[in-house]
């Protein structure tokens, strides 16, 4: 089975729809001149360059551990701009240089090399930080990183409420889902916004701005929430599961999820997302 099941084709399919989250957070920003900038999850790296560019930031680094992301990244980097195969755990773990020398994988390795030179003055992540659990320890981490004035700037979405997620969840518990996925049903460990609110007042910062935003995207039909949820959530089952079962998994979705949702042309998709920005 597949471990690096992203598809930049697939999630890039709704790229407008996605890109708006990312610009509302990126205007969270405050620039400094001569910003040290890391983007977490960075996917095709596309963002990442728009970060680095508006910022006019001195080096950002985009770290992504999917290969096949990474791969669309190749004719971006340059000019203070450079990606890394990584995962956001191991930049979160690595706190210090003299963790550098014992790394224990060489996707470890690499993004502690990032940060030999020293602390971020932003640490970003659009989209990604709910696939790691333990937000608190996490951000904790992440926050740690930060220079001196330095600014945590967070976007992920937050709804596992809709038909399109609870859905998949559901499916994952019935057979012959459950025993292919050794019981696993990917649910996101988030914090609701009063969470995050309360957590970054704890870890120091004297500004902070956090809320819940729904965004509606007009989609052509309600068959699309299919194509989207494919590019996102049901990634994390297409790795788990065989080809052929991974087929009748999206089959069986498709076949539950539309009867809930309304014949309307074009289909109104309400996306909750919790965004943050926080200086220290």
């Amino acid at each position: 089975m597949a471990t690096d099941t992203w598809n930049p084709a697939q999630y890039e399919r709704f790229r407008a729809e996605r890109s708006r989250p990312f610009f509302d957070l990126l205007a969270l920003v405050r620039p400094r001149p001569g910003m040290r900038v890391v983007d977490l999850g960075c996917g095709t790296g596309e963002f990442t360059r728009v970060v680095h560019e508006r910022l006019e930031a001195r080096e950002t680094a985009g770290i992504d551990s999917s290969d096949a992301m990474l791969a669309q990244t190749g004719s971006l980097a340059g000019n203070g701009l450079r990606f890394v195969r990584g995962d956001i755990r191991d930049f979160a773990s690595a706190t210090t240089p003299s963790t550098a020398s014992t790394a224990s994988t060489p996707s470890a390795a690499a993004v502690q090399a990032v940060l030999l030179s020293g602390a971020f003055d932003l640490v970003l992540s659009n989209a990604a930080l709910q696939w790691v659990p333990g937000h608190e320890s996490l951000l904790t981490a992440l926050t740690a990183r930060l220079a001196p004035g330095g600014q945590l700037a967070v976007q992920v979405p937050a709804n596992e409420d809709h038909p399109s997620h609870t859905v998949a969840a559901r499916l994952a518990a019935e057979p012959p889902f459950r025993e292919a996925l050794g019981g696993h049903v990917r649910r996101f460990d988030l914090l609701p916004p009063e969470g995050y609110a309360t957590l970054l007042d704890r870890l120091g910062c004297g500004e902070q701005h956090v809320r819940l935003q729904v965004y509606g995207h007009r989609l052509a039909s309600r068959e699309d929430v299919v194509e989207w949820v494919k590019g996102t959530l049901l990634t994390d089952y297409q790795k788990r599961l065989a080809p052929a079962l991974f087929q009748q998994f999206v089959e069986r979705y498709r076949e539950r999820l539309l009867p809930l949702l309304p014949d309307t042309r074009p289909f109104f998709y309400p996306f909750k997302r919790i965004l943050f920005w926080a200086q220290r």
